[in-house]
Protein backbone atom coordinates (compact mmCIF):
# COMPACT_ATOMS: atom_id res chain seq x y z
CA UNK A 1 0.00 0.00 0.00
CA UNK A 2 1.31 3.56 -0.92
CA UNK A 3 1.84 6.27 1.43
CA UNK A 4 -1.40 7.78 -0.30
CA UNK A 5 -3.46 4.96 -0.15
CA UNK A 6 -2.36 4.46 3.95
CA UNK A 7 -3.98 7.45 4.43
CA UNK A 8 -7.02 6.89 2.53
CA UNK A 9 -7.21 4.03 4.55
CA UNK A 10 -6.51 5.70 8.20
CA UNK A 11 -9.10 8.62 6.75
CA UNK A 12 -11.73 5.70 5.91
CA UNK A 13 -13.94 3.92 8.41
CA UNK A 14 -12.43 0.75 7.22
CA UNK A 15 -12.18 -1.87 10.50
CA UNK A 16 -8.98 -4.41 8.40
CA UNK A 17 -5.55 -4.55 10.55
CA UNK A 18 -2.66 -3.90 7.87
CA UNK A 19 1.12 -2.76 8.55
CA UNK A 20 2.64 0.27 6.66
CA UNK A 21 6.28 0.86 5.46
CA UNK A 22 8.15 1.62 2.72
CA UNK A 23 9.60 -1.50 0.61
CA UNK A 24 12.79 -1.11 -0.64
CA UNK A 25 11.11 -1.36 -4.22
CA UNK A 26 9.89 2.07 -3.58
CA UNK A 27 13.06 4.06 -2.53
CA UNK A 28 14.23 5.71 -5.82
CA UNK A 29 10.36 7.38 -5.70
CA UNK A 30 10.91 8.54 -2.13
CA UNK A 31 9.57 11.87 -1.35
CA UNK A 32 10.33 14.63 1.00
CA UNK A 33 8.10 14.20 4.21
CA UNK A 34 7.30 10.64 3.80
CA UNK A 35 8.93 9.48 7.45
CA UNK A 36 6.24 12.20 8.92
CA UNK A 37 3.78 11.00 6.99
CA UNK A 38 4.23 7.43 8.02
CA UNK A 39 4.16 8.38 11.03
CA UNK A 40 0.96 9.85 11.71
CA UNK A 41 -0.49 6.94 9.56
CA UNK A 42 1.90 3.97 11.55
CA UNK A 43 -0.06 5.71 14.98
CA UNK A 44 -3.71 4.38 14.05
CA UNK A 45 -4.76 1.57 16.20
CA UNK A 46 -5.53 -0.35 12.49
CA UNK A 47 -1.73 -0.53 12.14
CA UNK A 48 -0.58 -3.80 14.16
CA UNK A 49 3.04 -3.48 12.33
CA UNK A 50 5.74 -1.20 10.39
CA UNK A 51 6.91 -2.52 6.99
CA UNK A 52 7.11 -4.00 4.68
CA UNK A 53 11.08 -2.37 4.61
CA UNK A 54 14.51 -4.16 4.73
CA UNK A 55 17.48 -4.43 2.03
CA UNK A 56 17.70 -5.87 -1.59
CA UNK A 57 20.58 -6.69 -2.95
CA UNK A 58 19.00 -6.76 -6.25
CA UNK A 59 17.79 -3.40 -6.31
CA UNK A 60 19.80 -0.08 -7.77
CA UNK A 61 19.41 1.77 -4.75
CA UNK A 62 22.66 2.55 -2.76
CA UNK A 63 22.68 0.01 0.31
CA UNK A 64 23.89 3.06 2.75
CA UNK A 65 20.33 4.70 1.40
CA UNK A 66 18.37 1.60 1.81
CA UNK A 67 20.27 1.18 5.40
CA UNK A 68 19.24 5.04 6.20
CA UNK A 69 15.55 4.09 5.42
CA UNK A 70 15.26 1.07 7.09
CA UNK A 71 17.01 2.55 10.88
CA UNK A 72 14.16 4.68 10.33
CA UNK A 73 11.58 1.97 10.30
CA UNK A 74 13.35 0.47 13.51
CA UNK A 75 13.15 3.83 15.27
CA UNK A 76 9.31 3.86 14.68
CA UNK A 77 8.86 0.45 15.49
CA UNK A 78 9.98 0.84 18.49
CA UNK A 79 8.44 4.09 19.74
CA UNK A 80 5.46 2.59 18.64
CA UNK A 81 5.96 -0.70 20.10
CA UNK A 82 5.16 -2.56 16.67
CA UNK A 83 6.28 -5.10 14.74
CA UNK A 84 8.90 -5.23 12.17
CA UNK A 85 8.05 -6.81 9.09
CA UNK A 86 11.19 -7.65 6.49
CA UNK A 87 12.26 -7.93 3.05
CA UNK A 88 15.74 -9.20 2.74
CA UNK A 89 17.34 -10.11 -0.12
CA UNK A 90 21.04 -11.33 -0.18
CA UNK A 91 21.69 -8.47 2.94
CA UNK A 92 21.09 -11.23 5.42
CA UNK A 93 24.60 -10.76 7.23
CA UNK A 94 24.13 -6.16 7.36
CA UNK A 95 20.49 -7.27 8.93
CA UNK A 96 21.63 -9.51 11.56
CA UNK A 97 24.22 -6.82 12.01
CA UNK A 98 21.73 -4.03 12.04
CA UNK A 99 19.33 -5.99 14.63
CA UNK A 100 22.77 -6.74 17.56
CA UNK A 101 23.57 -2.82 16.90
CA UNK A 102 19.93 -1.40 17.51
CA UNK A 103 19.18 -4.42 19.79
CA UNK A 104 14.71 -3.66 19.23
CA UNK A 105 12.71 -4.85 22.04
CA UNK A 106 9.74 -5.25 19.48
CA UNK A 107 9.50 -8.17 17.21
CA UNK A 108 11.34 -8.97 13.68
CA UNK A 109 9.64 -11.03 11.11
CA UNK A 110 11.41 -11.90 8.12
CA UNK A 111 8.75 -11.62 5.44
CA UNK A 112 8.35 -14.81 2.40
CA UNK A 113 11.63 -16.35 3.84
CA UNK A 114 12.76 -18.93 1.36
CA UNK A 115 16.48 -19.51 2.54
CA UNK A 116 18.29 -22.54 3.57
CA UNK A 117 18.01 -23.74 7.15
CA UNK A 118 21.24 -22.97 8.23
CA UNK A 119 20.72 -18.78 7.29
CA UNK A 120 17.06 -20.02 9.13
CA UNK A 121 19.31 -20.97 12.17
CA UNK A 122 21.21 -17.57 12.10
CA UNK A 123 18.69 -15.45 12.08
CA UNK A 124 16.37 -17.24 14.13
CA UNK A 125 19.35 -17.27 16.58
CA UNK A 126 19.94 -13.18 16.18
CA UNK A 127 16.11 -13.39 17.72
CA UNK A 128 14.30 -12.58 14.50
CA UNK A 129 11.19 -14.69 13.60
CA UNK A 130 10.31 -16.12 9.96
CA UNK A 131 7.25 -15.67 7.89
CA UNK A 132 6.62 -18.44 4.84
CA UNK A 133 3.97 -18.30 1.98
CA UNK A 134 3.59 -20.25 -1.24
CA UNK A 135 7.10 -20.69 -1.59
CA UNK A 136 9.48 -22.06 1.07
CA UNK A 137 12.29 -24.51 1.78
CA UNK A 138 10.86 -26.95 3.56
CA UNK A 139 13.63 -27.94 5.62
CA UNK A 140 13.38 -24.39 6.89
CA UNK A 141 10.12 -24.53 7.88
CA UNK A 142 11.56 -27.85 9.41
CA UNK A 143 13.59 -26.62 11.59
CA UNK A 144 11.93 -23.51 13.01
CA UNK A 145 10.10 -23.78 16.20
CA UNK A 146 6.07 -22.94 15.72
CA UNK A 147 6.00 -20.41 17.65
CA UNK A 148 8.69 -18.39 15.85
CA UNK A 149 6.68 -19.18 12.63
CA UNK A 150 4.40 -16.83 10.79
CA UNK A 151 2.37 -17.85 7.26
CA UNK A 152 1.19 -15.34 5.22
CA UNK A 153 0.02 -15.09 1.35
CA UNK A 154 1.70 -11.68 -0.05
CA UNK A 155 0.39 -11.41 -3.20
CA UNK A 156 0.25 -15.33 -3.74
CA UNK A 157 -3.26 -16.61 -5.36
CA UNK A 158 -2.91 -19.92 -3.09
CA UNK A 159 -5.23 -19.42 -0.36
CA UNK A 160 -3.68 -19.29 3.16
CA UNK A 161 -5.42 -22.56 4.26
CA UNK A 162 -3.32 -24.46 1.61
CA UNK A 163 -0.12 -23.03 2.75
CA UNK A 164 -1.12 -23.93 6.71
CA UNK A 165 -1.74 -27.37 5.28
CA UNK A 166 1.80 -27.73 3.51
CA UNK A 167 3.40 -25.84 6.50
CA UNK A 168 1.65 -28.43 9.00
CA UNK A 169 2.10 -31.34 7.30
CA UNK A 170 5.89 -30.20 7.59
CA UNK A 171 5.66 -29.81 10.73
CA UNK A 172 3.49 -32.99 11.70
CA UNK A 173 0.63 -31.05 13.29
CA UNK A 174 -2.92 -31.21 12.89
CA UNK A 175 -3.70 -27.80 10.67
CA UNK A 176 -6.22 -26.78 13.32
CA UNK A 177 -3.91 -26.68 15.51
CA UNK A 178 -0.97 -24.58 13.41
CA UNK A 179 -3.65 -22.22 12.71
CA UNK A 180 -4.95 -22.03 16.80
CA UNK A 181 -1.19 -21.63 17.66
CA UNK A 182 -0.65 -18.67 15.37
CA UNK A 183 -4.45 -17.11 16.39
CA UNK A 184 -2.89 -16.94 19.42
CA UNK A 185 0.40 -15.90 18.72
CA UNK A 186 -1.25 -12.64 16.36
CA UNK A 187 -2.99 -11.91 19.80
CA UNK A 188 0.27 -11.68 21.19
CA UNK A 189 1.95 -9.03 19.07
Amino acid sequence: MSLSDAEKFVDSDVSELISVGIHPWSLDILSDGWLEKMTKIADDKRIVMIGECGLDKNISVLLDKQIDVFIKHIALSESLKKPLIIHCVRYFNELMALKKQYKPKQKWIVHGFRGKPQLAEQLLKAGMDLSFGEKFNPESVISTPTNRLFVETDESNVPIEIIYEQIADLKGCKTEDLIAGKMLLKIKI
